[in-house]
């Protein structure tokens, strides 16, 4: 350990030294203007099925389709209606006209109009390019929307739909949300931090070194998803952009609470700095090391967007920890102790947070650990029970939190056609085959009609209108039921897509990647924890709270979400992102408190150990996790349903890991474990020295003030010796 103690001194003195920190910082400007400026856009995708692997049924259909006449097509749908009265003479005669008006936009022939059975409404199918970029169907259906509004007669309303229409609006739902985004979080971290520091400008350091670390790692993502073919969505942008706000300013709430620790005891400001990052640094890498091996396990995922987000989401937290280690203590070691005004740390003063409002909770919860156990443990359980209405998967109905024309359109298609007439399956198949294959899908229930679509010479079309509700669980069984009656087809060798089927093969990668990716996790963060702590006992332990705290914040939001925001389930990708950011991101406050804990006990024992931790970390924890906490509920301004419910979920679990289960819950097991908490390292081996008054209750003041110029930790360079153990061990 000694030769690593030793590297960790010499690179906090680089980045540290009176010359050298400038010459970090102007490096690393130099560094993020040049990513920046070759960063450009970051690569997209126009595929709806991109998403999944090429070997999924629904995707190879649509790679079949596209071989057919009219099957590189994506066609918007205008749904003309009258509010359920039935359309005239003049209604029919002006989508007449409307059928020439679009011809400029269509990229084929454009079919008659069809009416519904009722005759109040009636459907027009504009084909548009299936490859068409997002800018491109959005400028297409924006000409379709302004044509359709001419010329209506008074009563008639014309709203453009579909798969085209769904993009289009997907797509400018986004225009200025990711802006508005990051300028929301900007505005939340500088609020936080100032309530935080209580200082005119100190904010400002940790706030522009997040902020260059967040620029940097959008031009690395830009760069890297052009190089290996990974395309990046609006929405991982943004959830980017919340990752490293996040986890960049924890960083930097850590380092600055030990800084300004250190300065208390200490007259040479560099040393104190040298100090922090020595004593802090390990905690940071360790952490950020957790959140990017947990990222990397989504790269195992089935489905792209997860990998996507996986891969950018492990850049920029990368970014964040070295702009944190680096950049942050280059930028505090230029700056003077005026920094902290008007509280500025000086030697000799008294270390408040020993005796403060967290060391008067760890008193009580050491006066009565089973109870503080026991009542945390049931409120975990009582609001996990909301897991019981749970139901997976959004339609494309559901998935808007803000009015869209396509959303509108679909509704009225619903009221007045079969109810997958908006979007009808698609079944490809051998066209020798073509008789016993319609044969089959029209036998199948739930299936309301099918028509033969689009020939070659090898292949046949068949669209399928299913009369159950897109993505409801009887649309789900028809799909699974007709691809059974058409596998058994002889000599069609017939597959099954849609959006309807996509959408099921996405539910079910879903579930795939839960199963498999959720175990890595867990296995990620047991690792980095058993190497840091040097236990098996503890990690154990801290991820069991994690995992406890997750399906606390997901039953809990599954009650808000039905109850008062009246969503009717989670997004598919939900659960799997949301364990994934709050477990690796909520190792960072057990990485805090525990390696605090683990530095302290090797001279106070375990018990003293963990009470002074929370003592100095209660405040610096509590305010990094309301501070990300605030910074993931910022995803709801993005207009996703998605995305909200993911800052809900992980909002929520920071919350109740921060207020809960880091301060009451893993003090309490550790206090009833005492020093088989580390079990089987060197500090499972080392009694507790005795209190005084023995069987006393331990006082509030319990971790108070060490003697002026004493550490919290030992001097430089040397460990103290520990009962049954070498010194230096």
């Amino acid at each position: 350990m000694e030769p690593l103690r030793a590297a960790g001194r010499r690179f906090s003195a680089a980045v540290t030294g009176r010359w050298s920190a400038w010459l970090v910082l102007l490096v690393a400007l130099a560094l993020s203007g040049a990513v920046v400026s070759l960063g450009g856009e970051a690569r997209t995708s126009n595929d709806p099925t991109g998403a999944l692997p090429a070997s999924t049924e629904s995707v190879e259909a649509a790679a079949l389709a596209r071989q057919l006449p009219g099957g590189r097509v994506n066609p918007a749908l205008v749904v003309y209606s009258r509010d359920g009265a039935p359309l005239d003479a003049g209604d029919e005669a002006a989508i007449g006209v409307h059928v020439r008006a679009f011809a400029p936009v269509a990229t084929g022939p454009i079919s008659p109009p069809v009416l519904s059975p009722d005759r109040s409404a009636a459907l027009l199918a504009v084909p548009l390019p299936a490859d068409a970029s997002p800018d491109e169907v959005t400028d297409a259906v924006d000409r379709l929307r302004d044509a359709a509004r001419e010329g209506l007669p008074s009563g008639l309303t014309a709203q453009v739909s579909g798969g085209a229409g769904f993009r289009a609006d997907v797509a400018s739902s986004f225009d200025g949300a990711n802006l508005t985004l990051l300028l929301v979080t900007v505005a939340v971290v500088a609020g936080l931090l100032i309530v935080t520091y209580r200082s005119p400008w100190l904010w400002l350091v940790p706030l522009a070194v997040v902020g260059a670390a967040d620029v940097t790692a959008n031009g690395l993502i830009a760069v890297l998803s052009r190089a290996v073919d990974l395309p990046i969505d609006p929405s991982t942008t943004g959830i980017v952009d919340v990752l490293v706000f996040g986890a960049g300013t924890n960083y930097a709430l850590l380092l600055i609470a030990r800084y300004r620790e250190e300065l208390r005891r200490r007259p040479d400001r560099r040393e104190a700095l040298r100090r922090a990052l020595t004593s802090a640094g390990p905690a940071v890498a360790a952490s950020a090391t957790t959140v990017v091996l947990s990222l990397l396990t989504l790269t195992v995922a089935v489905l792209r967007n997860d990998r996507a987000i996986g891969v950018a989401g492990a850049v920029g937290i990368t970014t964040a920890a070295l702009y944190g280690l680096v950049v942050l203590p280059a930028a505090l070691a230029v700056c003077g102790r005026g920094l902290f005004w008007p509280f500025v740390p000086r030697p000799g003063q008294p270390e408040p947070t020993r005796a403060g409002g967290w060391a008067k909770v760890g008193a009580v919860v050491a006066r009565r650990p089973r109870a503080v156990l026991a009542g945390v443990l049931i409120l975990l359980v009582v609001l996990s029970s909301g897991l019981a209405g749970a139901r997976l998967g959004l339609s494309k109905t559901e998935q808007f939190r803000v009015q869209a024309e396509s959303i509108d359109g679909l509704r009225t298609l619903s009221r007045h056609f079969p109810a997958g007439a908006a979007d009808p399956t698609v079944v490809v198949g051998r066209a020798a085959a073509e008789e016993p294959l319609l044969s089959a899908i029209t036998g199948t229930p739930g299936v309301a009609s099918a028509r033969p679509s689009g020939r070659t010479a090898d292949l046949v079309g068949v669209d399928v209108v299913l009369a159950a509700e897109p993505d409801s669980a009887a649309s789900y069984d028809t799909i699974r039921e007709l691809r059974d009656r058409v596998h058994a087809v002889p000599g069609a060798d017939a597959r099954v897509g849609g959006t309807v089927a996509a959408n099921l093969d996405t539910r079910d990668a879903a579930v795939r990647d839960l199963r498999v990716v959720v175990p890595l996790i867990l296995a990620v963060v047991l690792l980095v924890l058993t190497v840091l702590l040097r236990s098996l006992v503890a990690p154990l332990l801290l991820v069991a709270t994690v995992v406890g705290t997750f399906f606390a914040a997901l039953g809990a939001s599954v009650l808000l979400f039905t109850h008062v925001l009246g969503y009717p389930a989670l997004d598919t990708s939900v659960p799997l992102l949301s364990l994934l950011f709050l477990v690796a991101l909520g190792v960072d406050y057990n990485i805090f408190l525990a390696a605090r804990a683990r530095e302290e006990a090797a001279g106070a024992g375990t018990r003293q150990g963990i009470l002074t931790s929370l003592a100095v970390t209660g405040g610096v924890i509590t305010s990094a996790g309301v501070l990300l906490a605030a910074v993931f509920a910022v995803l709801g301004v993005l207009p996703l349903v998605t995305l909200t419910e993911i800052g809900i979920i992980v909002g929520l679990g920071v919350l109740l890991d921060t207020l809960l289960v880091r301060t009451l819950l893993v003090p309490a097991i550790v206090l009833l474990l005492g020093r088989w908490f580390w079990w089987p390292g060197a500090l499972a081996r080392q009694a507790d020295p005795a209190p005084s008054g023995a069987g006393s209750d331990p006082p509030d003041g319990a971790g108070s003030s060490p003697p002026d110029g004493a550490g919290s930790g030992p001097p430089d360079g040397a460990t103290p010796a520990r009962e049954g153990a070498p010194a230096g061990q």
